[in-house]
């Protein structure tokens, strides 16, 4: 066999990959975001309008609204991820039609593609806000199929009863579904209002606040601590961002199954800090019983192990 032959024909086309894939490892967003813009019409391949479920090789010429794609697929590019404290108020979108702040105003310029949020927060809800340049390890993050947990800081104005706690973890039907908090441990207040750190790992829209409707009680107060293993600790303070590097980038990315990243030459800038994570014990198996290895838990919840399960619940 020729020395070509082994290495492979150039002309040897390569498998094709989904559209919305080839967009997200270009850098342009999650697979979940352009999976909209193909639906509205804002992606065109070799000029014809992109359909889902379309599938597109190297030398396809991609559009997204009008503005041709460079794709960049054959070169692994820095991975990089910012830990961003939202404060309330801001909204988690590039251009709000009000006129509110987003998020993305704070965050610094960026070489290789553009700012990825890892999920969304609402306007009224603080804390925690992943964003990477990376849209495969976004859309990973947040697929409800990888259960990545999400941990909240909730203030619940009244009185909590052991049995609303108890029904909050069992399950209550959402209007999208059931849902329920993986855990709940009650973390001090007063009779006026009580604040709980609570656990979920499918991250559904307003789904923190709308478990504690379902049970009649309102949140005051909703704060993201937690996002799979990256804490939020006491830095960055709200409006400002740290960079998730090292071990802790290469454990956010074996969460996700992805590959070692690709380090990132960037130094520390006015938006971030230089205080590395809280180190907090492993909190041990996860409680689906997946093999997987558990996230490191906040220190509210770490080693607490504070569960209300029913009898009967399995």
């Amino acid at each position: 066999m020729k020395d070509a032959d082994r290495r492979g024909s150039p002309l040897e086309p390569q498998e094709p990959v989904r559209l919305q894939k080839a967009l997200a490892e270009a850098g342009l967003g999650s697979r979940r975001e352009i999976e909209g813009w193909i639906r509205e019409g804002r992606v065109r391949v070799n000029g014809a309008l992109a359909q889902l479920g379309d599938r597109v090789q190297p030398s396809d010429r991609i559009r997204v609204d009008g503005q041709e794609v460079r794709r960049r697929a054959a070169k692994r590019h820095s991975v990089r991820v910012l830990a961003y404290h939202k404060p309330e108020g801001e909204v988690v979108t590039r251009k709000d039609p009000e006129g509110r702040p987003t998020i993305f105003r704070r965050l610094p310029g960026i070489r290789d593609g553009r700012w990825i949020a890892v999920g969304r927060l609402d306007l009224n809800t603080a804390g925690l806000l992943l964003v990477t340049n990376h849209g495969e390890l976004a859309n990973r993050l947040m697929h409800p199929s990888r259960a990545v947990e999400r941990e909240y800081a909730v203030r619940v104005r009244g009185s909590v009863s052991d049995q609303l706690l108890a029904q909050l973890v069992n399950g209550v039907e959402l209007e999208d579904g059931p849902a329920r908090f993986e855990e709940i441990v009650p973390s001090g207040g007063s009779e006026s209002h009580q604040w709980f750190h609570v656990l979920i790992v499918e991250g559904r829209n307003r789904e923190v606040r709308r478990l504690w409707e379902a049970v009649g009680c309102t949140v005051s107060r909703l704060k993201r601590v937690r996002y799979g293993n990256v804490i939020l600790g006491a830095r960055p303070t709200p409006g400002q961002w740290r960079e998730v590097v090292g071990e802790e980038l290469e454990a956010l990315m074996a969460l996700a199954e992805l590959g070692p990243p690709v380090a990132a030459r960037t130094g520390l800038s006015p938006g971030s800090s230089d205080k590395a994570p809280d180190k907090v014990p492993d909190k041990g198996p996860r409680p689906r019983g997946s093999a997987k290895p558990r996230a490191v838990a906040s220190p509210q919840l770490a080693g607490r192990g504070l569960k209300p399960r029913p009898s009967g619940r399995r």
